[in-house]
């Protein structure tokens, strides 16, 4: 039974926010330590600490919200999963995409090397956002003269990756919804191209400079195709912390890099024309409630992210009542007003979270990716974050230990 989204979001908030800043912690104490005397051995550590966060949001799929991920591919591909170097391409249906990659990503094992391409203010995101800086998810300014080489070298820099990684890339630049695809259809049509119904034209400049530069060291692009279940309503954060189930439907198919034509046109056509078979994958699951002829792969629902959850619930409960006892925060108005300030706090940083979530406020492509007052003010925002938690744990502190 669904319920009212705030009284699951504050105890969640308070779990994910304090989970997530020592995760953060511990990832800059191995940026600044470990890194310069060995990428290799930081990035398996830093695996590791990702997924203790990345956990918790997984979690919320399989045992809060019981939303369901049907994965149709063949068998050698789902064998292959996890196993091996891939970039991964899908269109961009739902809210929730990039988390339903983790959770596929944390079935095939490679959950902490799951990377994306992603648009620049994500990293300012408290938390998630600076885990994944942390992490080398590659970051764009939407602007292709500074873009170009910030990808020759987000991809240079994972040709050493000790272990299997997953890159993502969403090629259509932006979260399908109707006002989008309106502009699409109208821009098709005007450049007699095929008119999509399902998908937005793929901007495809990223995706050849990915495989350009990928195809020496990376063997295979899975192409996913993801549709939401006609009988349950789109998934969202909103609808995740209320419980609310749902069914998502991907398939997967493996191609190799080596295939792939030689020139940039050649590459750049082959996107285009993946996404007029994705479209009409999709129009024919919409039109006769069919979605793939590959094979239904059984992917379970592990236990580990309830593990991780119920560990990170225990070590937070226990410090939260050795800091009231230790402190005697709540004896005191001062007290009271740190608490209530950490509350505040927690609910600012889990509504921004959610509302970078919905793809109402993600920008179309072909405007202006951000106003540059916008951008500052995200910087700015996480700035203040930063500065309100360390003030708040040198506050906490004195307490402590000066009573």
């Amino acid at each position: 039974m669904a319920v009212p989204a705030s009284l699951i979001i504050l105890p969640i908030g308070i779990l994910f926010i304090f989970s997530g800043f020592l995760v953060n912690f511990l990832q800059a104490m191995l940026f600044i330590l470990v890194r310069p005397i060995s990428k290799r051995t930081y990035r398996r550590i830093n695996k590791v600490i990702a997924e203790l966060l990345w956990l918790e949001l997984i979690w919320l799929i399989d045992w809060w919200a019981g939303i369901k991920i049907e994965v149709h591919t063949d068998s050698e591909t789902f064998s292959l999963m996890g196993k091996e170097h891939a970039l991964v391409i899908s269109n961009h249906r739902s809210d929730i995409d990039w988390l339903v990659g983790w959770v596929l990503a944390q079935r095939a094992g490679c959950l902490g090397s799951a990377l994306a391409i992603m648009k620049k203010e994500a990293k300012f995101l408290p938390i998630i956002g600076w885990s994944m800086w942390f992490s080398d998810y590659v970051f764009l300014e939407r602007k292709w003269a500074i873009d170009e080489s910030t990808l020759k070298s987000g991809f240079r820099r994972l040709e050493d990756f000790p272990m299997p990684f997953w890159l993502a890339l969403f090629v259509e630049g932006t979260r399908f919804t109707q006002a989008k695809l309106a502009a699409a259809q109208h821009y098709a049509a005007s450049r007699g191209l095929p008119v999509p119904r399902n998908v937005l034209i793929p901007r495809t400049k990223g995706f050849v400079s990915a495989v350009s530069h990928m195809r020496s060291f990376v063997p295979a692009i899975y192409d996913c195709t993801v549709a939401i279940s006609n009988n349950h309503p789109p998934p969202t954060m909103l609808r995740i912390f209320r419980g609310q189930t749902s069914v998502v439907k991907v398939q997967i198919k493996r191609y190799l890099m080596h295939e792939l034509p030689e020139t940039d046109d050649g590459t750049a056509q082959w996107c285009r024309d993946l996404f007029v078979i994705k479209d009409a994958l999709l129009e024919k699951y919409l039109s006769k409630g069919t979605f793939s002829d590959l094979e239904l792969e059984e992917i379970g629902r592990p236990k580990k992210s309830l593990i991780v959850v119920v560990c990170w619930l225990c070590l937070i409960v226990y410090g939260i009542v050795k800091l009231f006892q230790w402190s005697s925060l709540l004896s005191s108005w001062q007290g009271i007003a740190i608490s209530g300030a950490l509350l505040l706090l927690v609910t600012a940083v889990m509504q921004i979270l959610v509302h970078s979530s919905e793809s109402e406020r993600s920008t179309p492509v072909g405007l202006p990716s951000q106003d540059p007052m916008k951008q500052a003010l995200i910087q700015t925002y996480a700035e203040i974050y930063i500065y309100i938690y360390i003030l708040i744990l040198k506050i906490c502190f004195t307490f402590c230990f000066y009573g």
